[in-house]
């Protein structure tokens, strides 16, 4: 048992500095799963990190982190550890989702299927990458990839470069904002996304199938931009002009801030998700009145009913910045829709029937679409057939 322990401390500090192989963390992940319950666990890693923070020693990891990620959950006494919810899943995928690999589970206590059940989705279809469009003022297009590139914009005032999937613009000194802005617009594709730096600095993220129209230079005494799809926005501090977004039908209001706006036609909702500082958030039809949310509070806006506000899985909602779709018992069709943009594929559901399977997990959205169809018809919540571009849904 002492061997054990020594190995864990091991272990876990070579996790905690990032160091870990998938082998490794999969033993450390067996060792720590021997724990009966969530309160055992969560003590022997706060013990293991107050051993290891005696020794002034500095992680980029917390031992939050680790436990989270091992039970599903954050660190509080009234959690049970997966197994101990009839939940399914194994070292090894835990050990995958530690890495950032790819690594589903089902919510359900339905048993795993084989994976002989998904030999149909092995088709090969690529993910998206950074892709977009910008249209100029005067009606001109230029595709956008990942290659520098000097953009052709005819406006004396900026100067627009793109390198590694990022638009950068530039206000020239010595020009004078001009009196009637000239607006441009980047558009991504389905499977694409792209990143924009705006003329003051501001930083914007585009999901696949979004755009964002913006004014070259910022004139006036805001700062607006308009959006669909999904954004995340970090903006530059200005606080004599307010940056406002507006999406379908709500407008964000802020001085400086982080945070994501999630506004897909499809989803029939605006939600706003806030990382950093202060927003407030107008949605049409609330008789004027702005809901100001802090940080971990999200606001979401149907079309037809009031807006709610609530406290935000902050990693949920930006997961795709960082490369990953996150579940936190999602419904089959949702996660469809984020598939169909990013993989640019159309789904459809055999004799429109849809499946109530709900999942919770994590994939790397760099993984081609059979493998993510596979580990999700391994659940055992649907079955998937794949004709070219078209994926079809079986309960």
């Amino acid at each position: 048992m002492a061997a054990d322990s020594e190995r864990l401390n091991h272990l876990f500090e070579r996790y905690l500095r990032r160091e870990c192989t998938p082998e490794e963390v999969e033993e450390l992940v067996s060792l720590l799963q021997q724990a009966d319950t969530g309160e055992k666990l969560s003590g022997r890693l706060s013990a293991l990190w107050e051993t290891l923070s005696a020794e002034k020693k500095s992680y980029p990891v917390d031992w939050r982190e680790m436990y989270k990620n091992v039970t599903g959950h954050p660190s509080t006494s009234s959690v049970r550890i997966l197994r101990r919810r009839r939940l399914y899943l194994t070292a090894a995928a835990t050990a995958a989702l530690l890495l950032g690999s790819a690594a589903v589970y089902f919510h359900d206590h339905t048993p795993l299927r084989s994976p002989q059940a998904s030999a149909g989705v092995r088709q090969e279809i690529t993910p998206g990458g950074n892709k977009a469009r910008l249209t100029l003022s005067d009606g001109t297009t230029v595709p956008l990839g990942e290659a520098e590139k000097t953009i052709p914009v005819r406006q004396g005032n900026v100067r627009v470069r793109q390198d590694s999937g990022a638009l950068t613009y530039h206000a020239l000194q010595g020009n004078t904002s001009p009196a009637s802005p000239e607006y441009n617009t980047l558009s991504t594709p389905r499977g694409g996304q792209y990143q924009l730096q705006l003329s003051d600095g501001t930083r914007v993220w585009l999901n696949a199938a979004s755009s964002v129209r913006y004014p070259t230079v910022f004139t006036g005494k805001t700062r607006e931009v308009g959006i669909t799809g999904e954004a995340y926005f970090d903006v530059a501090p200005d606080p004599d002009r307010p940056f406002v977004v507006r999406a379908n039908h709500t407008e964000v209001k802020v001085l400086s801030t982080e945070f994501n706006i999630d506004a897909y036609p499809d989803e029939h909702r605006v939600r706003t998700t806030l990382v950093k500082g202060k927003v407030k958030v107008r949605p049409e039809g609330n008789n004027g009145r702005a809901l100001l949310l802090q940080p971990g509070q999200q606001a979401e806006s149907p079309e037809d009913g009031p807006t709610l506000l609530a406290a935000a899985d902050v990693d949920e909602a930006t997961a795709w910045k960082r490369g990953l779709f996150v579940f936190h018992n999602d419904d089959l069709a949702s996660i469809m829709r984020k598939l169909g943009r990013w993989y640019d594929i159309e789904v459809s559901y055999k004799e429109n029937r849809l499946p109530s399977s709900h999942f919770t997990g994590a994939i790397r959205r760099q993984e081609n679409i059979g493998r993510v169809l596979e580990m999700l018809a391994l659940t055992g919540g649907a079955h998937f057939e794949v004709r070219g571009r078209q994926v079809i849904v079986t309960p």
